[in-house]
């Protein structure tokens, strides 16, 4: 059978070696052993299972199974990985896949939902609050009960998408590439965090691409919860894996923190930074027509990205992935010499 996470990190410390993964659950009388060079779990009765990254395609090219679990598919950045584990599930009489995700609306999972052969089952956090820290529980209750991201993270719905959102996932997946052509300019943008502390919002780290097409290619999202060193760290270090011509810093919130901050890690960084002088709207509104003309293509999914691009409206709080794409998009596709704004057509 096969075992496929959504990182080789995930399936080693999560489905693996986490404490509730297959070691730590097996009964002691029927324990796998465990060959992490081989990727492989091969129990008493001799039954075999190979660990898969979903980030690695090509890898589940070739192998057959008549057995699979496919954990967080929602999550998955490249969906050719679903494509390639299906292709190689074909031994046996009846070949199976047990799926494990969070319910968000991506085309994958509302084409398994709709097979009538599909068996669906919901789990909501309320049911599985006996298993969870009740400081969690008090914490992610009262930030999204009611949301529509509580909704779905919550009580396991699949959403349609949101009224009035100037992002819609069928429109992702439609342009949506598994690798960007080549790039004349690669920037990555930076939306800080005002404070750090554990209600803080992220800060948002997005690169993105200007291909040759004239059309953009949005290429990591690097954000997280982190001090100033740390996200500065990380922003150099994405910096330099796409030797990326430019970082953007929001400087509204962080004034020249930003600036100072990535200076003092690496003073060698062309950076430059914006200043938000129009709201959120205004800013959003020619970054969503980009999209709707089909000219910014996610490289692979970006799921925490994708999930604040199709549920925010104008009005609502603005969100920190969001705000560091839309500053790459505008860098890369909307800001001539002169720094007026233009959609191209």
């Amino acid at each position: 059978m096969a075992i496929v996470g959504r990182t080789a990190a995930d399936v080693r410390d999560v489905l693996v070696e986490g404490e509730s993964g297959i070691l730590a659950k097996a009964r002691p009388d029927f324990r796998p052993r465990y060959e992490p060079t081989r990727r492989r779990l091969i129990w008493p009765n001799g039954a075999i299972a190979t660990t898969y990254s979903a980030d690695e395609p090509d890898v589940l090219r070739g192998p057959q199974h008549d057995g699979a679990i496919a954990d967080e598919l929602a999550a998955w950045r490249y969906p050719d990985a679903w494509d390639q584990l299906m292709f190689g599930l074909r031994l046996g009489r009846d070949p199976r896949c047990v799926v494990a995700t969070t319910p968000r609306p991506t085309k994958i999972i509302k084409e398994l939902i709709t097979d009538p052969k599909t068996i669906a089952t919901r789990g909501t956090t309320y049911e599985n609050a006996e298993n969870l820290a009740p400081a969690f529980m008090e914490k992610i209750i009262a930030r999204y009960e009611g949301t529509r991201l509580g909704r779905q993270e919550l009580l396991a719905e699949i959403l349609s998408d949101t009224p009035g959102a100037l992002w819609r996932f069928e429109q992702l997946d439609s342009t949506r590439v598994e690798k960007a052509p080549e790039l004349s300019r690669i920037v990555v943008a930076i939306d800080p965090a005002a404070t750090h502390e554990d209600e803080s919002s992220e800060t948002g780290i997005v690169a993105a691409g200007l291909g040759a097409d004239g059309h953009a290619y949005v290429l990591e999202d690097r954000s997280l919860h982190a001090s100033p060193g740390e996200w500065a760290r990380q922003a150099i270090a994405l910096y330099r894996k796409l030797k990326a011509d430019r970082i953007i810093g929001e400087v509204n919130n962080g004034g020249e923190m930003v600036g100072y901050t990535l200076m003092t890690v690496d003073p060698t960084v062309s950076y430059r930074a914006v200043h938000a002088s129009r709201g959120k709207y205004t800013r959003a509104e020619p970054v969503a027509a980009l999209y709707e003309q089909g000219r910014v293509h996610h490289v692979g999914t970006f799921p925490e990205l994708e999930d604040q691009l199709c549920n925010w409206t104008p009005g609502d709080a603005s969100p920190d992935r969001m705000d560091a794409l839309v500053w790459a998009l505008t860098e890369l596709m909307l800001e001539n010499a002169g720094g007026q704004l233009a959609i191209l057509i």
